[in-house]
């Protein structure tokens, strides 16, 4: 029979033998020390190794490559993948619960069968078109006068909500203008209407303007600032607010939007006049 002493002591005996084995272990390891930064570019290899880390901006998030797809590194839980128009521009969309959604605003300049929206231009004649106008038709964003600087492959264009409507189709084939019970779900997906907001919204302060209050874009939805053009055609609230339009109508003159804006974290529903100016994001049909 073991006795307690005898006991104690084998048992410190093996706890110093795997002491030493560790620090052996420990020894014989490679180190690396950097000094600096470290810089991990965003990668756009179509075959990356298993275990590839890279930046991607356009969701502000560290990424690895797990042989089939990109995975978030810091928890964020969406995936991103891309979509061509009809114009042949392409955008990074992202799924968020079991929605696709565009990850920047729509920029096409015709329907799905080719034809041509209307461009309004932003004059005098093009602001009272604009005002009269019952057929869909498209505007670009007119900075001159706000010094404000956007990135037009974010921004894209402002479109009346009769293009939204226009059976031709304004968004991509197999894409769509999302209804309000389509907004409904995905902003409950996200906690509701008083947090999925800053959700949404793009972080930081390169297109909104400060404070940009609860931004933390963990959704992917890269929500933009992207104003809107009043049906008198001037436009408002570049930087401070992002307008999307709804295909939801709530009478013969007004239809729903999504409202995003830079001092709260708060995603808002309201209508109005169809003839006004909203941006346009699709999701996957």
């Amino acid at each position: 029979m073991i006795n307690k002493e005898t006991f104690v002591m084998k048992k410190s005996l093996i706890a110093f033998v795997l002491l030493l084995l560790f620090a052996e272990m420990a020894l014989c390891q490679e180190k690396m020390e950097i000094e600096g930064a470290i810089i991990i570019n965003n990668s756009e290899d179509a075959s990356p190794a298993p275990g590839t880390i890279r930046f991607n901006p356009t969701i502000n998030d560290f990424e690895g490559w797990n042989s089939v797809t990109w995975v978030s590194l810091t928890g964020i839980q969406y995936l991103i993948d891309e979509m061509t128009d009809q114009d042949g521009n392409t955008y990074p969309t992202v799924t968020i619960g079991r929605q696709e959604w565009m990850a920047t605003n729509l920029k096409v300049t015709k329907y799905q069968n080719g034809s041509a929206i209307v461009l309004i231009d932003n004059d005098a004649a093009g602001n009272t078109a604009w005002s009269t106008a019952d057929y869909g038709a498209y505007a670009v964003f007119d900075t001159t006068s706000t010094g404000y600087s956007f990135d037009l492959e974010r921004f894209g264009y402002i479109y009346n909500w009769y293009a939204v409507h226009d059976g031709r189709g304004l968004c991509p084939s197999g894409w769509h203008v999302p209804s309000d019970e389509e907004w409904t779900t995905l902003i409950d997906y996200l906690g509701g209407s008083e947090i999925a907001g800053g959700k949404m919204k793009e972080t930081g302060t390169t297109h909104w303007y400060s404070p940009n209050i609860g931004a933390t874009n963990e959704s992917g939805f890269t929500g933009l600032p992207s104003g809107f053009w009043n049906i008198s055609g001037s436009f408002n609230e570049l930087g401070f607010a992002g307008f999307l339009w709804c295909s939801t109508d709530t009478d013969s003159s007004r239809a729903r939007f999504s409202y995003l804006n830079f001092l709260d974290d708060n995603v808002d529903r309201f209508s109005n006049d169809k003839r006004y100016g909203f941006s346009v994001r699709c999701v996957k049909d």
